[in-house]
Order: C-alpha cells, then sequence, then structure tokens
C-alpha cells in the first residue's frame, strides 16, 4: 500500500512538473528566447507532444501498480528496438530544457536516463547558464553614440594639452557650441600613460628668454696651429652675445668670458658640456652671477642642439671658404660674420626674420641694391632712393 501511495505521489510530481513546463511555454515571447525557439511554427508540433505527455501522465495516476510496470516494460522494449534503429535520436529543443528542470527536482533522474549520457544534461544546464547570462548581459539602448568628428576633436584637445581633464575640455567645447556631456568627454579623452607633462618644446620656449648656451670649437690656422674659439648664444632670438677666440683656453679665461656674455644679459640657466676646461672657478663664477649650470650628458651633442647648429653655420658659411693665418685674422673673420649672423641672416624659426628684427621695405622705397657681407661671401639686400 505504501509503494501505491509514492507511486502516486510522484506521478502528481511529474505531472505538476510538465504542467509548470508548458504554462512557462505559454506565457513566454518567442523573441525572449529566439537562442531555443526558433519560430512560431516550430513551436506547435513541440507543444502538441508535451501535451500528450501530459495526458498520458494524468491517466497513469489513476492505474494500478501492475499495469503501470507493464506499460514501463513495454515502452522500455520499444525504446530500445529504436535505439538500435537510430543510435543518434534527433532532439528538439525543448528536450534538453525537460532534463535539466528534472534533474533539479529528482535525485534519482540518472537511473530512467536512457537517451543521452548524463554529463550530456549537465553540459546542457550549463549551456543554458551561458546563454541566459549573455542575454541577460547584452547592451541595452543608452544614450546616442556622437559624431567621428567631435571624438576625434576631444581626443586632439586632449592630446593638446595633457595638463586639461574632463571638466576643461567640457567647458571648451561648450564655448565651441558643442553640446555634450562631461561622461562623454570623460569616456572619450585619451589617458597619458605618464603623469601629465608638457612637451620639450613648450618648456624651451618658456624658458628661452632665460637660457644661453655655450660652447668652443677648433678652427686649424695656416701654420698647422689649433685655436679654440667661444660662442654664446641666446635661446631667445638664436642671437650670438659674445664670441672670443684663445690659443690656450683656461678655467679662468672661460670665466671671464661668461662676465663679458652676462653684461647685458641675466641668463637664468646655462647649457654646456661636459668639457674638462669648465672647472670649479668656472662653477664658481655662474654661482656669483646666480646662473644655473645644466651639464649635458655625456656624448649626446644633440643635448645642446642650438649651439651645435651655430657652428656648424659657421663653418659651412665662413670658415669653410677661408685660410685662417692667426688669431687676430680669425676674430676679424668671426666680428664680420656675427655682425651678418646677427643683422642680416633670416633664420626658419624666426619666420624667417633675423635675431635682430628686420623690418620690411616696400617698393615705394625705392631700387634695391646689393650690400657685400663677410667679404662678399653674404650679400644684403636693401632698398634705397634713387
Amino acid at each position: 500500500m505504501d509503494l501505491r501511495h509514492r507511486r502516486t505521489r510522484d506521478c502528481k510530481a511529474e505531472t505538476l512538473l510538465l504542467a509548470a513546463l508548458i504554462v512557462s511555454l505559454l506565457k513566454t515571447r518567442p523573441s525572449r528566447f529566439s537562442c531555443v525557439l526558433r519560430t512560431d511554427q516550430a513551436i506547435w508540433p513541440v507543444m502538441v507532444r508535451w501535451l500528450g505527455i501530459l495526458l498520458g501522465t494524468l491517466r497513469s495516476t489513476v492505474r494500478t501498480h501492475r499495469e503501470l510496470v507493464l506499460e514501463n516494460l513495454a515502452l522500455r522494449q520499444q525504446l530500445a528496438v529504436w535505439k538500435a534503429r537510430q543510435p543518434r535520436p534527433q532532439l528538439t529543443a525543448m528536450d534538453p530544457v525537460f532534463w535539466v528542470v528534472l534533474s533539479r527536482l529528482w535525485k534519482s533522474w540518472r537511473n530512467s536516463l536512457q537517451m543521452v549520457r548524463p554529463e550530456t544534461v549537465v553540459g546542457w544546464h550549463r549551456q543554458g547558464f551561458r546563454r541566459y547570462w549573455a542575454w541577460k548581459s547584452q547592451r541595452r539602448r543608452g544614450r546616442p553614440a556622437i559624431r567621428t568628428e567631435l571624438r576625434d576633436l576631444i581626443r586632439r584637445i586632449s592630446r593638446a594639452n595633457p595638463l586639461w581633464g574632463a571638466p576643461r575640455i567640457h567647458g571648451e567645447l561648450l564655448k565651441l557650441g558643442l553640446t555634450v556631456s562631461q561622461a562623454t568627454v570623460s569616456k572619450y579623452m585619451l589617458r597619458p600613460r605618464r603623469p601629465p607633462s608638457q612637451a620639450w618644446r613648450t618648456f624651451l620656449k618658456n624658458h628661452a628668454k632665460d637660457l644661453i648656451a655655450l660652447d668652443f670649437f677648433t678652427v686649424p690656422t695656416a701654420t698647422f696651429r689649433v685655436l679654440f674659439a667661444l660662442v654664446v648664444l641666446s635661446h631667445d632670438r638664436r642671437r650670438l652675445v659674445h664670441f672670443n677666440v684663445t690659443e690656450h683656453p683656461t678655467a679662468d679665461w672661460t670665466g671671464r668670458q661668461l662676465i663679458e656674455a652676462c653684461g647685458l644679459e641675466e641668463p637664468r640657466h646655462l647649457i654646456r658640456d661636459r668639457d674638462q676646461v669648465y672647472g670649479e672657478r668656472f662653477s664658481r663664477q655662474a654661482k656669483t652671477l646666480d646662473i644655473r649650470e645644466v651639464v649635458i650628458a655625456p656624448r649626446s651633442p644633440w643635448q645642446n642642439a642650438y649651439a651645435e647648429r651655430v657652428i656648424e653655420s659657421i663653418r659651412r658659411e665662413c670658415l669653410d671658404h677661408v685660410v685662417v693665418i692667426g688669431e687676430r685674422h680669425l676674430l676679424g673673420i668671426l666680428s664680420k660674420y656675427v655682425d651678418y649672423y646677427n643683422g642680416t641672416r633670416t633664420h626658419l624659426s624666426l619666420a624667417k626674420d633675423a635675431p635682430e628684427p628686420r623690418s620690411v621695405q616696400p617698393p615705394s622705397q625705392g631700387r634695391v641694391v646689393e650690400v657685400p657681407r663677410v667679404g662678399g661671401l653674404h650679400h644684403e639686400y636693401l632698398r634705397r632712393a634713387a
């Protein structure tokens, strides 16, 4: 009698399970589970089959234990024949759902499973879990995407101004008549890998008025001696503020040249290389003048690029075309070239102007005349009235 009651209770549980599945399918919209049920035409054959299973389960609740055993025997025989003909049965989309739900409600479900292995049901459950959370995590409709031009402008501003944050960039965009939220600006602005820092070009521009650079270069003479020429260059207008020549440079001599160079200038920083001619006396002289020395790295002349560039110009435009006789001769040549360099020669970095600015002469001032400079190596062109 207890066995019959347990069988009746199990049948009722199966009936409730099947009923819950059918009710959930009737309430489900096809678009919500489009990954399981593809079209409405595929639902109705499945519904009819499961409705027949439900009616058969309801019918078995009023049958005797002997009839249920005989029916199970007949069904097992037919299932064995069917599996022999078709080793890999074609399952519908609802079969995995049924076995996954049944495995959560019935502990002995493995003993009654014949069509597939228990590991397959576990795999179905995990696949359903992944599909559920993939659907749950899919992108919802949010704020509309901004235009490509506006996104590029945000990145351009953030790249050019590494010290600016999202509020500052957002304020600039509002002044340009571009309506965009600050959160969107924060999303698309560039994030520097390092702490914000200004570029070297910006740093040099801000400190150019306080920077001077000096360097030595050698000049061979006609009698095979070697003279040492010192040039001091101001970074502000690329102007040669001082030069001198000696055959035996010392720290005392170099210190005196620094005093003469800073007579009219008030530099704060001095860029030089690691030559031994800059000794302790030179450093003391720089401290007396309240000048901070910036020593470049070893074998790195590019760190004193302006001084190296002006030395290259002196060689290419002047000294490569003359034979220096002696110290006085070299001083005279350099004096003429420095006057030409500061007052006449145009520079790309100064918008085609000279270190000492030249005025523009309109055609109304007269005809063009040619004035030789540096002994005729170069010329200056002026307008003079006839």
